[in-house]
């Protein structure tokens, strides 16, 4: 049995695209940040996200009443790290840990800097409605305590191919928060 050379040619041409599109499924896209229910369901939020770019958890501490913002970020193989802590004054739970960052004054606000702590993966149990735990990222704000209070998520996040986040640039996750149009 003879392959006609259209035939060869076709074979060569799908075996060349096959592997382009393999080769450029290593290429890395990035990192994506994920917030899910511990007890399991779809996320509460999905963020595209660079090494080194941060997010902001804040929300108001349950005894003191006061605002904290802990500023993380994500080397390039996904672990999470928290950068800064950042509060109006010294409360239950909070203040300099030895060996960890330095502190300095940000107007009203006492802040760890510089900290680099690896979180990793990690759990948290969001508070009520009035202490607010939201996730702010690329200027959006979302508040998971009117989404999901008193649920325990996991944050977590793994790196992404190239031809991954180029597909989530054009069709975001429902779970990606859009920033406003000015």
């Amino acid at each position: 049995m003879t392959v006609s050379r259209f035939g060869r040619s076709t074979a060569v041409g799908i075996l060349l695209a096959l592997a382009v599109v393999t080769s450029t499924l290593q290429f890395p896209g990035g990192l994506e940040l994920t917030i899910t229910p511990v007890q399991g369901g779809a996320p509460l939020l999905v963020l595209p996200l660079e090494a080194g770019e941060p997010f902001t958890i804040h929300y108001y501490h349950s005894v003191e009443n006061a605002p904290i913002w802990e500023v993380h970020s994500l080397d390039p193989s996904g672990r999470i790290f928290i950068e800064e802590e950042r509060y109006l004054k010294f409360g239950a739970g909070m203040g300099k840990m030895p060996g960890v960052g330095r502190m300095v004054k940000h107007d009203a606000y006492e802040a760890i800097i510089e900290m680099h702590m690896l979180a990793g993966d990690f759990v948290l149990r969001i508070g009520s409605p009035g202490v607010d735990h939201s996730v702010i990222w690329r200027g959006t704000r979302t508040n998971l305590s009117s989404i999901a209070p008193h649920v325990a998520v996991q944050f977590s996040a793994v790196p992404v191919s190239w031809p991954f986040r180029a597909w989530r640039r054009v069709f975001p996750h429902r779970a990606t928060p859009q920033a406003e149009k000015q």
